[in-house]
């Protein structure tokens, strides 16, 4: 798995069993490898690339992701049935028809000499939906018993089953903006959350943040770099305030909406409800703390163990990748509006030279 937030690859090695229509899952072991400057540099710009330059950095990470991959199972002493890969996200406009995940899955397997599973967003966008959030298939199946599954990548995304569906949507943003800000001070992150604990909201960036027009959009929807790079960047650089005060401010709005969207759905009849939260942004105690005060009492968060909170995403692709090779739906129309359920992904053998 790599995401938006552009930190490293996250690597799983799980197992799955399924018992009386019950999933069960453990984690046996997890390594992260972070990206090099350039690697960083590379696929943030992916998205700029000529079409030729596209295609050679989709082949040489994809023979990336097949040695990262071959030397993990190689320090376990491990063998696997597959390897399920998400890839590196380069272009999502599903409005256009248009989603691209980094990573050849065929390089992949030739490289590290395993079966792989790939490419799980292009034929849910073929089916007009939206090829995203994917990992509400794993909050439905694994984490049945929490009201609300809340993730905190680059992004932030929800899910919660509706009627007896399951609803998931982009609330919008999480740690994009505050790596982004970091990284122009020279840090890979705000650990903890100390800088934005010790700045001031901008009263004046946080009502443009909640006013932009994505916030006012009905759920299915699913946003990316393309929208960060032209909505939010912007607003960045136009404010002219200290790095502290915008890292805060940003945390505030980020809790702001999450927060609109849970009471949004909470069950009224239910006294307490709860939430879930995974990704880097659940280690960052100042947007945890910010968070809990805007949910207010009614919500009990559950932060799960760290290898939970950083593994969860690589975890639920892994199980997309089992339910593509049991020939079961791992792709939802409620999450995503597409006209169907599907079981999604390619599926890549090793090639035997």
């Amino acid at each position: 798995m790599s995401g938006t937030s552009l930190d490293g690859l996250d690597m799983a090695y799980c197992h799955f069993c399924e018992e009386n229509g019950q999933w069960k899952f453990s984690i046996k072991n997890t390594s992260e490898i972070n990206y090099s400057d350039e690697m960083r540099e590379h696929l943030k710009n992916a998205i700029h690339l000529s079409e030729e330059q596209h295609a050679l950095l989709h082949k040489d990470y994809g023979i990336w992701l097949g040695q990262q991959t071959k030397n993990f199972l190689e320090e376990l002493g491990e063998d696997v049935d597959f390897i399920a890969s998400h890839g590196h996200t380069s272009h999502h406009r599903p409005v256009d028809g248009v989603t691209f995940q980094l990573g050849d899955g065929q390089l992949l397997a030739n490289t590290s000499g395993k079966q792989v599973v790939c490419d799980f967003r292009t034929k849910d966008v073929s089916l007009k939906g939206q090829g995203a959030p994917l990992v509400p298939i794993g909050d439905k199946l694994l984490f049945h018993e929490y009201d609300f599954c809340l993730n905190l990548g680059g992004i932030s995304n929800i899910s919660f089953d509706k009627n007896g569906e399951r609803i998931a949507y982009d609330i919008g943003l999480a740690n994009m903006p505050l790596n982004y800000i970091t990284h122009k001070m020279g840090l890979p992150y705000d650990n903890n959350g100390k800088l934005a604990r010790s700045g001031k909201l901008d009263h004046n960036l946080f009502t443009k943040l909640n006013s932009l027009e994505y916030y006012q959009l009905p759920h299915p929807k699913s946003t990316g770099y393309e929208w960060f790079t032209s909505e939010i960047t912007p607003l960045i650089k136009a404010a002219k305030i200290p790095n502290e005060d915008l890292l805060h401010t940003f945390i505030h709005h980020n809790c702001e909406q999450i927060a609109i969207s849970v009471h949004q759905y909470k069950n009224k009849s239910k006294s307490n409800s709860k939430l879930l939260v995974t990704g880097g942004g659940a280690l960052n105690q100042f947007f945890m703390d910010t968070l809990l005060t805007k949910l207010g009492s009614s919500i009990e968060v559950t932060i799960p163990n760290k290898t939970l909170v950083a593994y969860k995403e690589a975890l639920v692709f892994a199980l997309m990748g089992v339910l593509r090779l049991e020939g079961k739906n791992n792709v939802l129309k409620s999450v995503t509006g597409a006209t169907s359920d599907s079981c999604s992904g390619e599926v890549f053998f090793p090639e035997v030279t």
